[in-house]
């Protein structure tokens, strides 16, 4: 239980709980205005609501997350084709030329190794 009282998780229960205060306060707010005569506030009083749950359920899944001490993945290491020495032999001499080409150069050799899910 401690774990939930270190800065992090202190700071979270604070959001959870200003956000949840101030959407209710918001649908609050848009009941008075609906009440009044404006008809688009309606929607809107059950919409600040909903909000509010919203942060609640997000709020203790992360608990329940935390607490079942289910181990986060490990980001996984790309591998770099054949071709990428090349490219970087290329880039490497492109340097003494035109540092700001060879940067794009890397930027975009970076981006094909990581795949964008396109064929």
């Amino acid at each position: 239980m401690r774990r939930f009282l270190t800065p992090g998780w202190l700071a979270l229960h604070a959001l959870a709980l200003v956000l949840c205060g101030t959407f209710l306060a918001f649908g609050w707010w848009q009941f008075d205005r609906a009440q009044a005569g404006n008809d688009r506030s309606w929607a809107y009083t059950f919409e600040w609501p909903i909000f509010a749950i919203f942060v609640i359920v997000m709020w203790v899944k992360m608990i329940r997350d935390e607490r079942s001490g289910a181990p986060r993945p490990a980001p996984e290491k790309i591998e770099e084709p054949a071709e990428a020495e090349v490219k970087q032999e290329i880039i490497r001499q492109q340097e003494d030329e035109d540092p700001a080409l060879a940067a794009y150069n890397r930027y975009l050799a970076r981006l094909n190794s990581q795949g964008g899910g396109r064929p």
